[in-house]
């Protein structure tokens, strides 16, 4: 003897669930997008209305507003500076050294960081600014 079942097949699709997790990854990404735009050393740049983005390797060494001193995000000291420019350069070849000193940092001070990475081998700098609105 054959039993009669009801099992029918589900036609339609449910789109709730789907909304759901397409929600959660929107707030997703537009949380996680805000933590990678802050910069990590706060500087406040000079502005200029010339803009030229470089596409060539380059060395960041920023000076902050206090006189502190970085090599590419790795904190470093007045001591150490050359020594370390000096491996970047080695490794990397010939790039460009950019310089990246906040406003009121005294221009002795910048002269003085351009001194360190000529005398570690450096032959070409750029100096970073930011663009008037």
């Amino acid at each position: 003897m054959k039993l009669k079942t009801n099992r029918q097949k589900v036609t339609n699709f449910n789109a709730i669930s789907l909304t759901d997790i397409v929600f959660l990854l929107l707030i997703f990404f537009l949380l996680s997008s805000t933590f990678v735009l802050q910069p990590g050393i706060k500087v406040a740049l000079p502005k200029t209305t010339t803009v030229e983005v470089s596409t060539e390797k380059s060395i960041v060494v920023t000076i902050t507003a206090d006189g502190s001193l970085f090599l590419n995000d790795r904190k470093v000291t007045r001591a150490t500076l050359p020594g370390a420019l000096r491996v970047k350069l080695r490794s990397v070849g010939r790039p460009i050294v950019v310089i990246r000193a906040d406003r009121r940092v005294s221009l002795e001070q910048a002269v003085g960081v351009m001194d360190m990475a000529k005398q570690a081998g450096a032959e070409k700098f750029m100096i970073a600014t930011r663009e008037k609105e």
